[in-house]
């Protein structure tokens, strides 16, 4: 599941609060409203309609970007390439892609978007189990703002390396962690130790593969016509 989600959807529409709540987010507490359709564009605004923060390089030329001759810049986005799936339909083994989730604050906000550093590209040989990413407890079903959602509790190994070590997902010690079964995004964790009990995040998902319009994601939208609107044409006398 966790190495699932570029597979799983296009566009989120989402809410996120940047701290964890055992139950449900707090009436008071600060959050963001976003709208994110991949791979590169990211729309985040106030409760109260401020934009934060809004991609405005998603049309530009990336002439410089493939001049370079570099490898990397010629890998494909992930869903345009395919994974190895198991029985169940989900990822097994993730092929060499260009993956990445625009990120605004801090690296958990990246890493909940694809939390596939819970999990690592692939499996790992049964000869060597304590190479996972993180040992698994108790996992379970539950529902997460109204979506179906697996519970788990994780605990990281020495082969965990998160996407932003300054900002994993879950930090040295048992951390709660929820995963939205539609989308694989990682919808919730938090810390269950006494020191970093209020390390984690809370997300709330709106809408999946809706459509957006460039002129979400712009600074200024595009210099339209509204053919609505009558246009006077005055003649000099």
């Amino acid at each position: 599941m966790c190495r699932s989600s570029p597979w799983k959807w296009q566009s989120l529409r989402f809410e996120y609060w940047d701290e964890p709540f055992p139950e449900a987010p707090a009436p008071a507490a600060p959050l963001v409203r976003c709208w994110l359709r991949r791979p590169e564009a990211l729309r985040l605004e106030s409760p109260d309609g401020l934009v934060l923060h809004s991609t405005t390089g998603i049309n530009d030329s990336r002439d410089g970007l493939y001049v370079s001759s570099t490898r990397k810049s010629w890998l494909l986005p992930p869903h345009l390439v395919s994974p190895v799936y198991d029985g169940s339909g989900l990822v097994k083994r993730r092929p060499e892609a260009a993956y990445g989730e625009p990120g605004f604050g801090n690296g958990r906000f990246s890493a909940a978007l694809d939390p596939v550093e819970l999990a690592g590209n692939a499996p790992v040989p049964l000869e060597f189990p304590g190479s996972n990413a993180v040992q698994v407890e108790g996992p379970g079903v539950v529902e997460h703002e109204g979506r179906p959602a697996l519970e788990a509790v994780v605990v990281p190994t020495p082969a965990y390396h998160p996407g932003d070590p300054a900002a994993p997902l879950c930090l040295p010690g048992r951390t709660l962690v929820r995963i939205d079964r539609g989308t694989g995004v990682c919808v919730a964790s938090r810390s269950l130790e006494p020191e970093t009990e209020g390390y984690g995040h809370w997300l709330r998902i709106l809408g999946v593969d809706e459509y957006m319009l460039d002129d979400l994601f712009v600074a200024e939208p595009a210099n339209l016509t509204d053919v609505r609107r009558h246009i006077s044409w005055d003649i000099p006398a």
